[in-house]
């Protein structure tokens, strides 16, 4: 009989390499992991591993085992919380990842309220970018994943949720920062195509590869002088005069625009904000509770 605990020692060997690093991820001794594994490979009756010097190889049978491991992991989860909840324990665990403009705004206040509406449930946060967030949270790492798409992605990358749960939370319209001295400081709105000839200074990958996007299409090809995922670093950036950048506005809510001022770029683009999770955890009452709290932040 293949058992959970042997799924997770083969998952860690999977993304690590070697018994070793598996059973430092797993906090047990190599030894351990080697006997897990033999107890795996017995109950599968066949070889998942193959091992060559200190490389550690899977075969088409472990492949395809680490495959469905994720989801039985999952699943097992969900199944565990469920079942506690039902016989009426006051307690949850929810592991959440964020981007990071997420995490200093709808994240704290959902938090706050999640806590004194359920005091046992413990939640805690690391921050990610979108994929990154996405992977995590389809490896079995965390139970929630707050991300972000823009409209303009490709069909193929649109579809790129549609095994998940996908929660709505907000339309998060982009706007320029400018230096206070610009001569188009006090615009009020421009083109986007006004700003072609300044440096730029860009987010993360994937607003770094919207932002090329919707500048070509604009006619023009934006010089990327600076990349940060530090928005407070953007303001400083462009409050030194050294580029222009384009902002969700849900970063500027929790951002000091010291020597930048906000413009209305047109065309106008909006990111899609949602709280996205698996379909066997939808069903545990804290994942469901940490949803709702999330969706009614983004209300506010």
């Amino acid at each position: 009989m293949i058992e959970a605990r042997h799924l997770r020692v083969l998952r860690a060997v999977a993304a690590t390499g070697s018994f070793s690093a598996a059973a430092r991820e797993l906090g047990c001794t190599q030894p351990a992991v080697s006997q897990q594994m033999k107890a795996l490979e017995g109950a599968a009756g066949t070889p998942l591993l193959i091992r060559s010097g200190r490389e550690m190889r899977l075969t088409e049978a472990g492949r395809a085992l680490v495959r469905h491991a994720t989801g039985i992991l999952a699943g097992l989860t969900a199944a565990e919380e469920e079942v506690a909840a039902i016989a009426g324990l006051r307690a949850g665990r929810v592991r959440l990842v964020s981007f990071p403009s997420g995490s200093s705004t709808l994240v704290p206040m959902a938090l706050a309220e999640l806590r004194a509406a359920h005091p046992g449930t413990r939640v805690s946060l690391v921050e990610a970018e979108p994929p990154g967030s996405v992977e995590l949270l389809r490896s079995g790492d965390c139970e929630i994943a707050l991300a972000f798409r823009y409209p303009q992605m490709s069909e193929e990358a649109s579809g790129e949720w549609d095994d998940l749960v996908l929660r709505p939370l907000l339309n998060d319209r982009l706007v320029g920062v400018v230096p206070e001295g610009h001569k188009l400081a006090g615009a009020g709105a421009v083109g986007i195509a006004e700003l072609g000839g300044e440096p730029w200074i860009a987010g993360c990958p994937r607003c770094r590869g919207h932002l090329v996007e919707v500048c070509e299409s604009e006619g023009f090809t934006p010089r990327i002088d600076f990349a940060t995922d530090d928005y407070p670093t953007v303001i400083g950036l462009v409050g030194a005069g050294l580029g222009v950048a384009v902002l969700p506005e849900l970063a500027l809510e929790s951002v000091r625009t010291k020597g930048a001022t906000t413009l209305e770029v047109e065309p106008a683009v909006r990111r899609e904000v949602v709280a996205l999770t698996l379909p066997d955890l939808a069903r545990v009452p804290a994942v469901a509770a940490t949803l709702d709290r999330l969706e009614q932040a983004a209300r506010r």
